[in-house]
């Protein structure tokens, strides 16, 4: 299908049999940009564009039906260097204003925002060029199905094909709209999921052979994936490290740690602020690109921390503290919300935007500022080949473990944390001369949800109670401004409006961190709360006929397509973690539809799975949990949270955890209160243990390969 779409492709739009290749001429228009009304930051900074630029709403898409127009969607987020680039090279031109206004109705869409609109377009450009990215652009008939699409396009080239375009839609329509069915029939094959009528077969065997295929593309020299650019895909390595911890594969973990560490080393890592960037466009980690997402650094923080409480290891424990120190420092917004993400870009002395400024160094600043220290510093960030980057400046990178760094140097690990803590201190003092990053402070539902996730991890494994308060505030929030009274969420958070239909990926990320947050506090209401919210995607998500959920509720306007995400990316996909909470639900409640729900949808798609494991890691961690015994820990009585911090101390990723300080009418903990001793219940496929009054008693119940 995708190389005759291709062909037509290049027949329709390069062949100038179709195309008169001639520019037409471009009279004045008025202009009229309506996004300065919009709440999104990406959309704001092209509120003053010459472009007439419309948002995506009802009235956008009937004003392109009732002129008659092509739409040209130009798809974005407010942290995307090459969005910016193509903003200033184009949509601030005149010339280049004055051809879109004329022959088209431009809509501009945040992709945080409009995650639905994006994943269309997204899939249709992936179809017609094999690949894509942001900037997205695409051109679409009236009804919004898309004709033409690519990302970043220079100046000149951007007006040539969009008079190409305008010339062949007024002289031979039905080509474009020809094309347009084809299209159409592509993208919405793209997701169909299909119920799969086999008997599941969930064991370890499949899901070690799935490692082994996926094994194949291990870098390691380097951690990650034998290739550049490098995500930190949070997901894939959570599940690996599971993996490797119960079945005590030594290469597996190992492997696994010396990504862990490799991505703290690098430069994608902030070693003054904290945090995280995006990706890296090399194979070592160094040269991120430099935008900082909440996204990333909540499932990392999560990530880190669980590799700690196996551990150990200072530097994991490091990464955790420093990364949150970030979060609270500078994503942080009012009524415990969270902001989106820092902008790659900053703003230089002369005012221009240039990616990275704000976090890189020339060798001399470093002299001037640590004076004596210097040399010292220049070992242990490589300010040398190793950490160049370009135009002098130098990003700051490790290569050696700091045991090796004492011992080579011949000083004591609390010589070097005082020097690394005062580096530090004088860093940051230096960079308050510099421009701060781009915030995007909208709030987004699923965002907040992993980084309230995130907080209750690291409150887990670390015991710091303001992770906690933190993760309750937030909560409390999702619950105050995006729960609406019908039992339905809303995505976003800005100025105090709450707005967009909410979709499952925020149904599905709220519901696993709320059960978190009842897991470490035992207030029924967090509980509660997520088993209605399960119960609302049933009744507005479902695809009855695979058992699926829709990206989009019943409830939101139609587009081309109507998606199912099940594949997992630098995101878990919304149907792998709905799928794991079902799972967990259905222990919870005594819920047989939640379970077979769950196991359902992990069947439908094991046969991609096998072709394509890096893909659907969170499926196979779905998967452990059917292959391998599953722990209900229900502890009851006065002493419950006390008992149930001490469990947490010790990584148990196939478990679940009950709790109450007195009587209960949930099934895991009815008429099991003892008021004279706090009693851990640990059960197994409906058997349970004796009931013990020590956690090390109900530890060893459990099994040691778990």
């Amino acid at each position: 299908m995708k190389n005759t779409l291709i062909l037509k492709f290049l027949l329709l739009f390069i062949s100038c049999k179709f195309i008169s290749c001639k520019k037409p001429v471009v009279k004045t228009h008025a202009h009229t940009n309506n996004l300065i009304t919009e709440t999104s930051p990406y959309l704001l900074q092209h509120a003053h564009n010459p472009v007439n630029w419309n948002a995506w709403n009802n009235k956008t898409l009937a004003k392109a039906k009732s002129s008659k127009k092509l739409m040209l969607i130009s798809i974005g987020y407010a942290s995307c260097h090459w969005c910016h680039v193509m903003e200033e090279e184009s949509f601030k031109d005149t010339l280049v204003a004055k051809t879109m206004n004329k022959n088209f109705i431009n809509i501009k869409v945040d992709r945080e925002e409009r995650p639905d609109v994006d994943k269309v377009y997204m899939t249709a450009v992936q179809l017609m060029n094999g690949g894509g990215g942001w900037p997205l652009n695409v051109v679409a008939l009236p009804d919004g199905r898309p004709i033409w699409g690519g990302t970043y396009f220079e100046k000149e080239q951007w007006i040539d094909i969009l008079n190409k375009l305008s010339d062949v839609y007024e002289k031979n329509p039905e080509k474009l709209i020809a094309f347009a069915d084809q299209l159409e029939k592509g993208i919405k094959s793209v997701d169909v999921v299909e119920l799969n009528l086999k008997k599941p077969d969930f064991t370890n065997n499949f899901i070690q052979k799935a490692i082994d295929k996926w094994s194949a593309n291990f870098d390691h020299s380097f951690g990650g994936l034998n290739s550049a650019p490098k995500f930190m895909m949070p997901n894939n390595y959570h599940f690996l490290l599971r993996y490797a911890t119960q079945k005590q594969d030594a290469k597996l973990q190992d492997y696994v740690y010396l990504t862990l560490e490799k991505m703290a080393f690098g430069g994608i890592f902030d070693p003054i602020e904290g945090g995280f960037s995006r990706y890296s466009v090399d194979k070592k980690w160094h040269i991120p690109h430099f935008e900082k997402m909440l996204y990333d650094n909540a499932q990392l923080v999560s990530l880190y921390s669980d590799a700690y409480s196996i551990t150990k290891n200072p530097l994991y424990k490091e990464v955790v503290l420093e990364t949150l120190n970030y979060v609270n420092a500078n994503m942080i917004g009012d009524k415990g919300s969270f902001y989106s993400s820092l902008d790659a870009d900053s703003e230089t002395k002369n005012k221009d935007l240039e990616e990275g400024i704000y976090y890189v160094w020339t060798k001399k600043e470093l002299q001037s500022l640590l004076n004596d220290d210097y040399l010292l510093f220049e070992d242990y960030y490589n300010i040398n080949d190793y950490g160049f980057w370009e135009n002098e400046h130098y990003v700051l990178i490790r290569n050696a473990k700091d045991v090796d760094f004492i011992k080579k140097h011949n000083i004591t690990i609390e010589f070097l944390k005082a020097k690394k803590k005062n580096w530090k201190q004088i860093l940051k003092k230096a960079k308050q001369s510099r421009k701060k990053p781009r915030l995007d402070d909208k709030v987004l539902t699923s965002w907040n949800a992993l980084m309230l996730k995130g907080y209750i991890d690291a409150y887990r494994v670390f015991g710091d109670e303001n992770y906690l308060r933190i993760a309750k505030e937030n909560a409390k929030f999702i619950v105050a401004h995006q729960l609406k009274k019908d039992g339905s969420l809303l995505h976003t958070y800005k100025d105090g409006k709450s707005s967009i239909n909410g979709y499952l990926e925020d149904y599905a990320f709220t519901i696993e961190a709320l059960i978190g947050l009842y897991e470490n506090t035992l207030e029924e209401k967090w509980l509660t709360i997520s088993r209605d919210l399960a119960d609302y995607t049933f009744a507005h998500f479902l695809d009855e006929n695979s058992k699926m959920f829709y990206f989009t509720s019943n409830k939101d306007a139609s587009l081309v397509a109507r998606s199912i995400a099940f594949r997992d990316n630098v995101l878990p996909s919304s149907n792998s973690v709905m799928a794991k909470n079902l799972f967990k639900l259905s222990h919870y409640f005594d819920n047989k539809s939640y379970l077979e729900t769950a196991k359902a949808m992990l069947n439908n798609v094991q046969p991609e799975l096998e072709s394509y494991p890096s893909g659907f890691s969170n499926w196979l961690d779905l998967m452990m949990n059917f292959s391998n015994p599953y722990y209900e820990i229900a502890v009851v009585g006065e002493k419950a949270k006390d008992k149930i911090k001490e469990l947490n101390k010790n990584y148990i990723p196939n478990k679940l955890i009950a709790g109450s300080l007195g009587e209960s009418n949930m099934p895991l903990l009815e008429n099991r209160y003892n008021s004279s001793k706090t009693l851990i219940y640990v059960c197994v496929n409906r058997a349970c243990k004796l009931p013990v009054s020590k956690v090390e008693k109900a530890l060893g119940f459990i099994e040691r390969n778990f």
